[in-house]
């Protein structure tokens, strides 16, 4: 249950589905809730109702128990068999807390506040639709796809801003390996090489292999590593060639800096990771 203190949620985009909007809210941009109070209103004035009546059903608590079970590591199997026992029995109710209490559930959470309800993963939401109407939920997906596209189109371009700024940076790392690394007396090649190792050297910071490496592991690709780097990724290798030429001008070994470069991706990443993974929880729990 969601403590009485929990700030209001923010609702990041509105379904128009025949008339009636319904609420997304979601705080990795990964994992989407769907108000199913708001869908179910289609059906009822009295939305919890309708919602408490669908979750009584056998097939949806076997349906919520294989999500938890796929998604949620702490899911409880052994108060989710009691449930599912008791499923379909004229004298078994359910509830969305009743349920989240009862296995630790996290596809389904209910929030307090100016936009508070019960709301549910996508996956669950849009079966909730079915339930409701398989017509309504036409309606649905075909709005929430026209969000989708949208979305992704702005997440195309942070990944092309970010993919910028790892060039930018590494502008500035060439300049510092110009005027550290590159003697006088180093021939063409030479030279070529040194260019090419210190990209390797993040390379293998950040991903954990160089390009040729890559290269050989993904001969179907028509493309380097850097290109199939996810937005986070991106990220990370524009701040590591910041510090990469920082390193160079104070005169750090490359084996040196490879150590410092590969703690500084590894615990980059692992917040960015992080992140996402209590956002997730966090939404069963409610806003602090």
């Amino acid at each position: 249950m969601v403590d009485k203190k929990s700030k209001e949620i923010e609702i990041k985009e509105i379904i128009h589905a025949k008339g009636y909007d319904i609420g997304i809210y979601t705080s990795d941009f990964k994992n989407e809730y769907i108000s199913i109070t708001d869908i179910a209103r289609y059906k009822s004035d009295m939305p919890h109702d309708v919602i408490k009546n669908w979750m009584r059903n056998r097939d949806t608590i076997e349906y919520l128990g294989l999500w938890e079970s796929l998604h949620n590591p702490n899911f409880k199997p052994v108060e989710f068999d009691l449930f599912r026992n008791e499923a379909g029995l004229n004298a078994f109710t359910m509830s969305p807390t009743k349920w989240i209490k009862g296995v630790n559930a996290i596809g389904i959470v209910t929030k307090a506040g100016r936009y508070g309800g019960t709301y549910a993963h996508s996956d669950i939401a849009l079966e909730f639709a079915s339930w409701i109407s398989a017509e309504f939920k036409l309606y649905i997906v075909k709005d929430y796809q026209r969000i989708k596209k949208d979305e992704n189109n702005r997440l195309s371009l942070n990944w092309n801003l970010n993919r910028e700024i790892a060039k930018l940076n590494y502008r500035i790392q060439s300049e510092a390996i110009r005027n550290n690394l590159i003697l006088p007396e180093l021939t063409a090649e030479q030279i070529s090489f040194t260019y090419a190792s210190e990209a390797d050297l993040l390379n293998v910071a950040l991903f954990g292999m160089t390009a040729v490496q890559w290269e050989k592991d993904n001969p179907e690709k028509d493309c380097n590593i850097r290109d199939v780097a996810s937005i986070d990724q991106l990220l990370v290798l524009a701040n590591l060639e910041s510090y990469n030429s920082i390193l160079i001008e104070q005169g750090e070994g490359q084996a040196d800096r490879l150590v410092l470069l590969r703690n500084m991706a590894v615990g980059q990443m692992k917040i960015l990771s992080e992140l996402s993974v209590n956002s997730l929880q966090g939404l069963s729990k409610g806003d602090e």
